[in-house]
């Protein structure tokens, strides 16, 4: 059969940090847990507590979460009387999440692009902007750039910002307790994050990982408007289900496995526009 054109959903366009969202390496995972000392289960444990897994939402766009009482604090409560759903120095008002944070991000960041950016959490391990130093970055807008190309660059600001700030130990020694304090700040018990890090360890510790190779699968998948659920590397019915729908769309075998030629067009497919 010969090869015809890849099919793209019409809907499928970038948006502002919107980047190549590459998904999660071997190798930088691999690297991880040698540097931590930790298997990779502690590390899986952190992830899925923060993001569910998975660092970028279905249009390419990074994970975040906009906190208005940190814009409130860095820039010192200039907005909040005009603004006081995106600057306020009570915590909360979330609303939904995924793109709806964006749209909180986009009213902030005319008052202070910077200091917007700041106060909102990253990626895989939910860094906060104001803590890009300790991610190993000049800048809360380096930070979120390096961040836009790769669940890599997320991964890493996230293992960063855990060797700066002496958390190895506490993810060596299952302290669940200790790793939220030091990670959530303060108000850790009152959000469970212990006991989810610890819920999520055992159930790692126990079973089987989360496939890379599926997660890369499902992120193409999502990306290209076929909804296969959850990005967390198992593969499930609608993962199957949205898999076999785009082998019949590109005129492949609907063999609804993922293997090494399958992934390879999957990212093919999902490639952004040059």
């Amino acid at each position: 059969m010969g090869a015809r054109p890849l099919a793209v959903p019409e809907n499928f366009r970038a948006k502002e940090f919107a980047g190549a969202g590459h998904p999660l390496s071997e190798s930088v995972l691999s690297a991880a847990c040698a540097e931590l000392g930790v298997g990779r289960p502690a590390l899986w444990a952190v992830m899925t507590v923060e993001t569910k897994g998975c660092g970028f939402l279905p249009d390419r766009r990074p994970q975040m979460l906009f906190e208005r009482h940190v814009f409130d604090r860095l820039t010192g409560g200039r907005h909040s009387a005009e603004a006081p759903d995106i600057s306020n120095p009570a915590p909360g008002g979330y609303g939904a999440g995924g793109a709806h944070q964006y749209e909180r991000l986009a009213k902030a960041m005319p008052f202070d692009r910077e200091a917007a950016l700041e106060s909102a959490s990253w990626g895989l391990g939910q860094v906060m902007g104001f803590n890009a130093d300790d991610a190993g970055y000049a800048s809360a807008g380096n930070m979120v750039a390096a961040m836009c190309d790769s669940e890599d660059a997320q991964f890493q600001a996230m293992l960063a910002f855990i060797v700066r700030n002496g958390l190895a130990g506490c993810l060596q020694a299952a302290d669940w307790a200790g790793f939220a304090a030091r990670y959530n700040g303060k108000d850790f018990r009152k959000n469970g994050y212990g006991a989810k890090l610890a819920l999520a360890h055992a159930r790692f510790s126990t079973g089987p990982l989360p496939s890379l190779d599926v997660r890369a699968a499902q992120l193409c998948l999502a990306y290209l408007g076929y909804a296969p659920g959850a990005v967390d590397g198992w593969f499930g019915a609608n993962t199957q289900k949205a898999l076999i729908r785009f082998q019949k769309i590109q005129g492949l075998e609907e063999t609804g496995r993922v293997d090494a030629a399958i992934l390879a067009t999957l990212r093919k497919a999902a490639a952004p526009a040059a």
